[in-house]
């Protein structure tokens, strides 16, 4: 028995030499490759805090940043927005589309041009349809269409038409600064409900949208729409990259007048060399293939000129 032991024990101090001989042999070399590929995916991609910019303002009107949570939450803007990269780039692409439809009826109708920037955040500049049915650029609601003179049933939906639904996002946002007595509360409005912002002004007794306690989506309204004009406005700044080319345009378009029922528009489309879909994309405001029109209400339709489209690839 003694013996086995002593065996067992020997056996033993051979596997812990083997051990230990094995930890102290030096680990083979990466090849040159890997290790700069490695420092290469570290350093390609970093992350950095944003710094607070000075002055910024929505319409004129001061971000007072000196307040500890106002400049927090102005700093969760201003990364969120940096650091979505995506829909950035996206937003640069479409705004220099959209914008040029859209800074000529803010100047005509008497308001600053930082609003352009509140159909950003609304709809990315995209014809959205909110779980609420706000629709359109500006996010309007059927009641609300139909308050300021949109025509809203289902032949036809001017909430999806840029200039129309523009021109009444203008009129709310002017009867809101007259309330108010502030672009700033005017902007908030638009999102809570001009009786809503009333309703917790009074409550609070203040007459600040940076003093208010307020929800979380309207508490973040003005700063989201500071942060995207900050970032739109200095793309080098945040890290955004690209070419004049690889920026969506305007196609130009003449109008046609319509005051008489169109029975198909499949066929109308034709007359002009496009067909139904480059019809609907230019009129997003007509919402079926039809238009009754039983009144003779005129309507102009946009039409693409000519070679900007090529119909029938892949037949």
């Amino acid at each position: 028995m003694k013996m086995i032991k002593k065996v067992l024990a020997f056996l033993g101090v051979l596997f812990t030499v083997g051990i230990l001989i094995n930890a102290t042999q030096e680990k083979p070399e990466k090849p040159l490759a890997q290790e700069v590929l490695e420092e290469k995916l570290v350093n390609d991609y970093n992350v950095y805090a944003v710094p607070m910019p000075e002055n910024l303002n929505f319409s004129g009107e001061l971000v007072p940043i000196e307040n500890p949570d106002i400049r927090e939450r102005m700093d969760r803007e201003l990364l969120v927005n940096t650091y979505w990269q995506s829909n950035g780039l996206l937003l640069f692409k479409r705004a220099n589309k959209y914008f040029p439809i859209i800074e000529p009826i803010l100047k005509e109708q008497g308001l600053p041009d930082d609003f352009k920037y509140l159909a950003v955040i609304e709809s990315g500049l995209t014809q959205a349809v909110s779980p609420a049915r706000a629709t359109g650029f500006w996010q309007i609601l059927k009641g609300t269409a139909k308050e300021y003179g949109l025509e809203v049933n289902q032949n036809v939906d001017e909430r999806y038409h840029i200039e129309k639904s523009t021109k009444v996002a203008c009129e709310y946002l002017k009867r809101a600064k007259k309330r108010f007595g502030s672009w700033t509360l005017a902007a908030a409005a638009y999102n809570a409900g001009s009786a809503g912002v009333n309703r917790r002004l009074e409550k609070q007794d203040v007459n600040s949208y940076y003093d208010l306690l307020l929800g979380e989506e309207t508490g973040r309204y003005v700063f989201r729409i500071v942060a995207v004009k900050e970032i739109l406005s200095n793309p080098k700044k945040y890290g955004f990259n690209f070419n004049d080319e690889d920026l969506y345009t305007h196609i130009p378009t003449f109008n046609v007048l319509i005051d008489e029922p169109v029975a198909n528009f499949n066929e109308f489309a034709k007359k002009y060399e496009i067909n139904y879909k480059i019809l609907k994309l230019h009129n997003p405001w007509l919402r079926e293939a039809h238009l009754n029109n039983a009144t003779g209400k005129e309507y102009l339709v946009k039409i693409p000129k000519e070679g900007y489209y090529k119909t029938g690839v892949g037949q």
